[in-house]
């Protein structure tokens, strides 16, 4: 008779890690004026903390989406040869999402926003680019 063993490891992100992480989200949603929605979620799909001006969006589905997104962009960027995805940026006409990874060799993230139309990208592009990397260092 065959023995199969089930992997039961947790990858419950720490709390220490996730109140800092909503400071960072916090700070941006203060500092960059346009933007409506933030949200940090696993790499796996998981919605981790969200901050938004209007509850307008099913963050289960928004999360497992964006986690899969960034999978196929990763993939892509893979055969390009080019190295790590660090940010996805999609523009539509009403306005724009940007994902943004969070490195971590433990609890790897995504940063989802949603902003209006006439955000100046480079702002939010630079605070996202740093608040990642406070967040990765409290690994």
């Amino acid at each position: 008779m065959e023995k199969f063993y089930v992997c039961t490891k947790e990858r419950k992100i720490p709390e220490h890690i996730i109140q800092n992480a909503k400071i960072e989200i916090q700070s941006i949603f203060n500092n960059v004026s346009g933007v409506n929605f933030i949200m940090i979620c696993s790499t796996d799909g998981f919605e981790i903390t969200t901050l938004y001006k209007k509850n307008i969006f099913n963050q289960t589905k928004l999360a497992a989406v964006s986690s899969s997104l960034h999978a196929m962009v990763s993939a892509l960027m893979n055969e390009l040869q080019l190295i790590k995805c660090q940010s996805i940026t999609l523009d539509a006409e009403n306005g724009k999402a940007v994902l943004t990874s969070i490195p971590s060799s433990q609890y790897p993230m995504i940063i989802v926003v949603l902003a209006n139309k006439d955000i100046l990208l480079g702002q939010l592009l630079h605070a996202l680019k740093k608040s990642s990397l406070v967040i990765s260092s409290f690994e």
